[in-house]
C-alpha cells in the first residue's frame, strides 16, 4: 500500500466518522430529552446503551482509522474515556497507563494494536497498554484462551500475505503504520499471552 493510497484510506475513514458523529450526538440529545418526560423502560435503556456504543466506536475508530497528521496531539483527557468506553464489556479489561499527551499517530497505532489483541481474545482478558520514556509501545494481552488470525499475525511481523476480510483490517494497516514511520512493528504470541511492540 502507498503512502498516497494510505492517506486516502485514512481519509475515508475520517470521513466516515466526522459525518456520523453529529447524527449520532443528535440521537443522544434527544434521547436525554425523552428520558426526562417518561419512565424508564427496556426500550429507552436499550436505545440507550445502543446509542452509548455506537458513540464510543465511532470516536475510537475516527483515532484508530482516521489521518493522523504528525503535528497533531492527543490529550490523555480524550484518549481515557474513549478507551474506556470501547472496551466497556465485562469479559475484556483494557488499562491504560501512559498518562501523557501523545502524537496522534501514535494513539492510531495503539489502538490499531488494541483491535489486533482484542481480537486474539475471544472469551476476555486483560490488555495492559505502556510506553517508556523513549517512546516505545508495549501493548500485552493475557487471557485463558488465545484465538489467533496466522495471517494477521504472520503480516503483522513480516509484511507477508494481507489477511482475508474487513474484520481483520487493523492487521495491514497496523504493518503499514510502521512502514510509513520507519518503526518496525513485532507480534509475539504463546497459549495464553500476545503482545505488540513498535
Amino acid at each position: 500500500m502507498s503512502d498516497i493510497q494510505g492517506d486516502l484510506n485514512a481519509l475515508i475513514g475520517s470521513r466516515l466518522c466526522h459525518d456520523l458523529i453529529s447524527p449520532i450526538g443528535a440521537i443522544a440529545n434527544g434521547m436525554e430529552l425523552l428520558e426526562m418526560t417518561m419512565p424508564p423502560s427496556p426500550e429507552t435503556d436499550l436505545i440507550r446503551q445502543s446509542v452509548n456504543n455506537v458513540n464510543a466506536r465511532i470516536k475510537f475508530f475516527r483515532i484508530g482509522f482516521g489521518l493522523a497528521s504528525p503535528e497533531q496531539q492527543t490529550g490523555i483527557g480524550e484518549i481515557a474515556p474513549i478507551v474506556q468506553n470501547f472496551f466497556s464489556s465485562d469479559r475484556l479489561n483494557v488499562r491504560w497507563h501512559p498518562q501523557v499527551d501523545i502524537a496522534r499517530a501514535e494513539a492510531k497505532a495503539a489502538f490499531l494494536a488494541l483491535l489486533c489483541l482484542e481480537e486474539a481474545l475471544p472469551v476476555g482478558g486483560t490488555i495492559d497498554v505502556d510506553r517508556d520514556e523513549e517512546g516505545q509501545w508495549q501493548i500485552v494481552a493475557e487471557g485463558p484462551k488465545l484465538r489467533v488470525i496466522q495471517q494477521g499475525w504472520d503480516h503483522l511481523n513480516s509484511g507477508g500475505a494481507i489477511p482475508s476480510g474487513a474484520a481483520h483490517v487493523h492487521f495491514p494497516l497496523l504493518h503499514q503504520w510502521g512502514v510509513t514511520y520507519q518503526r518496525p512493528i513485532s507480534g509475539t504470541l504463546s497459549d495464553t499471552r500476545a503482545e505488540i511492540r513498535f
